[in-house]
């Protein structure tokens, strides 16, 4: 009886040890808003990084650049996309983070953002300066978007309060401004964005230009850049048009094991082309460009892959 005791308990312990295994495999990947591109990226790595990391289970989930991060840092995720110049603010404590992010580490640059203002071709909108009392929609509050928009707005000496806004998703946002209920929407993403086209479909439109504001925006953060969107992006577009830059990367908890976080800096790598498929902008992605010093530590396990490739990031 006291055998079969003992067998019965240590076959219980073997499943709660297996079980406990299981749940080690498991991560959660914080993507993005419902429209925008890191929510079929986020799709193609969960199958990367099943396939070249047995038994990994990887839970896909919507989420946003700000709220990613934080997610991470209290783990409620393990993996996320972010933004380059939202996560450095976060390692550093600055607003609209409220302590420093001890438990986020970079992974991997992945491709320039688009820090994007489109209006109405008849809404009389030339410049940011013209949108006081207008309608403007963008992303919900704790997108990277929403908080470049207030950035932008606030060196031209505007806030929220000078217009009537909206946050919603980059879908509802292009429905707004196709009902003109909207006559500006910002929005930070890859170019082309597929809401700009969605709204370019039903009516006439054009990009604000930013040249004029990148020198206060670097004030606020030194991580803004200034881009060119070229001429041709989207219809009608017959200029080049200048917008405030930044990086989309992947995070990590500083806590997951070194060799997963290799893997899977290893399969992003190895799978450049796939990825390409649907962000146009990661075509010709190097090992170099993924180990651009953004301001947030290298996860060891990524470190060890770019050491590999003869990139010190230490």
């Amino acid at each position: 009886m006291k055998s079969l005791k003992f067998a019965l308990f240590a076959a219980g312990a073997a499943i709660a040890l297996t079980g406990g295994a299981a749940q080690a495999e498991q991560i959660r990947l914080m993507t993005g808003p419902q429209g925008g591109i890191w929510i079929p990226l986020g799709g193609q790595l969960k199958d990367i990084w099943e396939k070249v990391i047995p038994g990994l289970q990887v839970q896909s989930m919507p989420g946003a650049g700000v709220a990613n991060v934080r997610a991470i840092e209290t783990d409620k995720a393990e993996v996320g996309f972010g933004n380059t110049i939202t996560s450095a603010d976060a390692v550093k404590g600055n607003q609209p983070f409220n302590t420093p992010h001890k438990n986020v580490c970079n992974v991997a640059s992945l491709y320039p953002q688009y820090f994007q203002a489109v209006v109405l071709a008849d809404s009389g909108i030339n410049s940011v300066k013209d949108i006081k009392g207008k309608a403007v929609t963008t992303q919900p509050r704790g997108n990277t978007g929403e908080l470049i928009t207030q950035h932008w707005l606030k060196v031209h000496g505007l806030s929220y309060s000078d217009v009537k806004m909206s946050f919603v998703s980059y879908t509802d946002s292009a429905n707004q401004m196709k009902d003109n209920q909207a006559q500006m929407f910002t929005l930070g993403t890859g170019i082309p964005a597929a809401s700009i086209m969605d709204i370019a479909a039903a009516a006439d439109i054009k990009l604000l230009d930013m040249s004029d504001s990148i020198d206060a925006m670097k004030q606020i953060n030194p991580g803004y850049t200034l881009l060119e969107i070229p001429a041709g992006t989207y219809p009608k577009q017959d200029q080049p048009v200048k917008v405030i830059g930044y990086a989309t990367h992947i995070v990590a908890s500083c806590k997951l094991p070194e060799d997963m976080v290799y893997k899977m800096t290893k399969a992003i790598f190895d799978n450049i082309p796939t990825l390409a498929a649907t962000s146009k902008a990661m075509t010709g992605l190097t090992a170099q460009q993924m180990a651009e010093d953004v301001g947030v530590p290298f996860h060891p396990g990524a470190a060890k892959f770019y050491k590999e490739q003869g990139i010190d990031v230490n």
